[in-house]
């Protein structure tokens, strides 16, 4: 696959007056993010269009609050999803989504998708602060639950269960703002270290991925060649490639206390 390139601007800039609804959405998006620098994306981009039909990615999925919210999420079990606790925060209403409006879309490409559920409930990481940004740390992370079994356990991620050493080979890929109709991925970055300590400890990483992929597994693959789940992607750099991700390791007390 090709790397897909920063979007071109348009050549004669868009007559927003004429039409609405997503038309105007579209074009407004065209214009803010052509030519410039998206958040936790350098000036080569690395990410790939692939084919979110097999593993790992076919773990993905697009998750989704109507009108409010759009992000990524992935499937640690048949029933249980993970993705970032900002996602489910409705910023400009000041409250949580309700369950029932969390859609989850497997496998989800140019409209298309292998299935679709809304949760029935979902766990949010002890003291998780939505008004504290990136500083809330290991805590921006949750898990949600489904009504039925999304996939098969060979469909699903396993955890890393060992802590990983600097430069270890990484991927991240996931529903980005700027092609979020299909999964993009960087498939080739690393592990750069680790950021603070304890409860506020965050793995960081020059993986390539944007607004959007919030809640993506950042990948590592282990001796016999599985693909796990290093960390939760968090946060983008505001000035090039590279972003935060929650460790592996945050997730087993909510998965423990939600099963």
């Amino acid at each position: 696959t090709a790397a897909v390139g920063r979007k071109p601007c348009p050549s004669k800039t868009p007559d927003l007056r004429r039409r609405g609804g997503p038309y105007r959405v579209a074009a407004l998006l065209a214009l803010l993010t052509c030519g410039a620098a998206l958040p936790g994306v350098g000036g080569d981009d690395r990410r790939v269009a692939i084919d979110s039909g097999v593993m790992p990615w076919a773990a993905l999925m697009r998750l989704q609050v109507p009108g409010a919210v759009r992000c990524t999420a992935f499937l640690v079990d048949p029933q249980t999803a993970v993705t970032a606790a900002h996602c489910l925060y409705i910023r400009r209403l000041g409250h949580f989504a309700p369950a029932g409006s969390v859609h989850l879309l497997l496998g989800y490409d140019h409209g298309g998708f292998v299935k679709h559920q809304v949760a029935t409930s979902y766990v949010i990481a002890s003291g998780y602060d939505p008004g504290a940004g990136p500083s809330a740390g290991t805590r921006d992370v949750a898990i949600v639950r489904l009504p039925q079994p999304m996939a098969l356990t060979s469909r699903t991620l396993p955890l890393v269960d060992t802590p990983l050493p600097l430069g270890t080979p990484l991927m991240l890929g996931g529903y980005g703002q700027d092609r979020a109709e299909a999964v993009l991925a960087d498939q080739a970055c690393t592990l750069q270290g680790y950021a603070g300590r304890g409860a506020v400890a965050m793995l960081v990483h020059d993986c390539e991925g944007t607004h959007g992929t919030s809640g993506a597994p950042v990948l590592a693959r282990d001796a016999a060649g599985t693909w796990r789940v290093a960390g939760v992607q968090s946060t983008g750099r505001r000035d090039g490639a590279g972003g935060t991700a929650i460790p592996a390791d945050a997730l087993h007390p909510l998965l423990e206390g939600h099963q």
